[in-house]
């Protein structure tokens, strides 16, 4: 007999914890336990373990806990056990003595009292005595002195009532199985941390992106070893261009979380800075190089200029995205891979890509379709058919679903931007300014009058002093100006292109200087100003905010 116990118990050390999922470890419990050791079965663990609180107090009143798993042989399905998942609140119950005083509980015998004693509720105490149950032991699940939750057990019909040494016996195989139930509870909760860490290191609203919709996914493995690497970023840029970045560092982790987060704030900065996608890659590549961590990620970058309707795209060995056209047809989009960031291996190349109305641009990381089984290429492919068959609504529950893209086990995100068609009278105007003298008034002239059309005349003062300020440097230091762009969104956008090679600053004049108080000015009116480098020369811009007075006339 005692053999046979100790090998029962053996092959409990292996039937039980096959999986670090609580639910499932305290289900493979009761299942081992029934019918062997009774013939009916449950756990319940302590609400407050459950919140990640240690134990409960032996004078806390009353005892919450919640249904964790179930087992009953068949002549037993009729009883009324707490639901899996339902709360219980017990007070001055057996499961909560068991649990307060951390000692077992058995009674051999039920009696007509026990039984309400026992039972979660009246209507079940009545099911207990009807199915002829009539012995109960509980034991509490304690582990590294954490008080986990309570294991009951029941038996009825003919069978013999529960004795010292099935007690004995119970004991030992909860302590044994409480060991588990705390390693999937510890398990837990570091995956919970570890994707609230990764959540937050994540955007928490989109910015306004001009001429785009833009809906973004994260999915977080079904383990916790894969938390940690992919990321996604949308920046509002200068002139209504918009940003779109999507990353994967090449490990998982707390270590992968933190340099996904610092890759971000880099690639934040860069874009912030408007610096082309290849060049932002390229010095996203040299600060992945000075990491402690010695990891590689993956990145594409694309950005979208609203008045050109097109993207400049550029990439860091990630996964190509994907263009499905207005009528849902999707095509992988052909960009240079280049190396990942931190193999050393710079410049990237960027491409243009056409955007036209109604086209969405999906960008994605490697676990939305990569599986344990297929190639990269026929994961690729079958990819591009999911999205092409997918509604656009319901192209981001991919991530979550995984529908029609086979078994995902690692973290996933996903990033959808589509273009919108261009509203009536339009959001951006370009003009080529003559090269001499005139492009100051000539620019003035074409801003007050388009400002009439878009009912912004309160701002046309100060945006005739900015434009002339911005002509008049590019005049003087840019070999005069190429073109004029105005850009209408939830802010009021000038811009001046030249061929000068210098980008304009801010310096502090002196007394006896006749000038040098244009950007001064400038700086002063607007909300923000800026310039960059441009495959010609080079671009200033200037902003202001639309408030409700800008359509008065002042």
């Amino acid at each position: 007999m005692i053999r046979d116990h100790l090998e029962w118990l053996n092959d409990a050390s292996t039937s039980i914890g096959t999986t670090l999922d609580l639910e499932r470890t305290a289900q493979e419990l009761v299942e081992f336990a029934v019918p062997r050791l009774a013939d009916g079965g449950a756990v319940d663990l302590l609400e407050s373990v459950l919140r990640g609180e240690e134990g409960v107090r032996a004078d806390a009143q009353p005892t919450i806990t919640r249904a964790i798993a179930v087992a009953v042989i068949d002549a037993l399905a009729n009883l009324e056990p707490d639901a899996v998942g339902e709360i219980s609140v017990y007070k001055e119950r057996a499961v909560d003595r068991c649990l307060t005083e951390r000692e077992p509980v058995l009674i051999a015998r039920l009696s007509a009292d026990d039984y309400g004693w026992v039972a979660p509720t009246a209507e079940a105490a009545v099911l207990l005595r009807d199915g002829g149950v009539h012995s109960y032991m509980a034991v509490p699940l304690v582990s590294r002195g954490v008080l986990l939750g309570v294991a009951d057990f029941i038996r009825a019909g003919n069978r013999p009532s529960f004795t010292d040494t099935d007690l004995a016996l119970a004991t030992q195989l909860a302590s044994r199985a409480a060991v588990f139930l705390d390693n999937a509870r510890l398990y837990g909760q570091e995956r919970e941390r570890l994707v609230a860490l990764q959540r937050s290191l994540l955007p928490r609203a989109m910015p306004s992106t001009p001429g785009l919709d833009v809906d973004a996914c994260y999915a977080p493995p079904t383990d916790t070893s894969g938390v940690g690497g992919d990321w996604y970023d949308v920046v509002a840029l200068p002139g209504g261009r918009s940003a779109l970045i999507v990353g994967d560092v090449m490990n998982h982790g707390l270590s992968a979380a933190a340099t996904m987060g610092r890759l971000r704030t880099v690639a934040r900065t860069l874009m912030a800075l408007d610096i082309a996608p290849e060049h932002t890659l390229a010095r996203m590549d040299l600060a992945a190089r000075d990491l402690d961590d010695d990891q590689v990620a993956t990145c594409l970058c694309a950005v979208y200029d609203p008045a050109t309707r097109d993207y400049t795209l550029a990439s860091a060995g990630h996964p190509p995205p994907l263009l499905v056209d207005a009528a849902g047809y999707a095509t992988h989009v052909d960009v240079p891979p280049g190396a990942p960031l931190g193999a050393g291996v710079i410049p990237y190349t960027s491409v243009r890509l056409p955007a036209p109305p109604g086209s969405r641009l999906v960008l994605y990381t490697d676990g939305l379709f990569k599986t344990r089984t297929d190639d990269v290429e026929t994961q690729l492919e079958r990819l591009r058919d999911t999205v092409s068959r997918t509604d656009p609504a319901r192209l981001c529950t991919l991530v979550t679903s995984g529908a029609g893209l086979g078994t995902r086990f690692d973290e996933a995100v996903m990033l959808m931007a589509t273009s919108r068609s261009a509203p009536s009278g339009g959001d951006v105007v370009v003009w080529e300014l003559p090269s001499d003298a005139t492009a100051a008034s000539a620019a003035r002239r074409l801003v007050r009058e388009q400002l009439d059309r878009w009912s912004l005349a309160g701002l046309a003062d100060t945006t005739e002093l900015v434009v002339s300020e911005l002509v008049g440097n590019a005049l003087r230091y840019g070999g005069g100006p190429g073109q004029l762009r105005l850009l209408r969104h939830d802010r009021l956008t000038v811009e001046v292109t030249d061929t000068g090679a210098d980008l304009p600053h801010i310096q502090p004049p002196t007394l006896s200087d006749e000038g040098g108080r244009g950007l001064q000015l400038i700086n002063m009116l607007c909300r923000r100003w800026g310039s960059c480098r441009t495959p010609t020369g080079k671009l200033v811009w200037a902003e202001q905010d639309v408030t409700p007075s800008a359509s008065d006339i002042g």
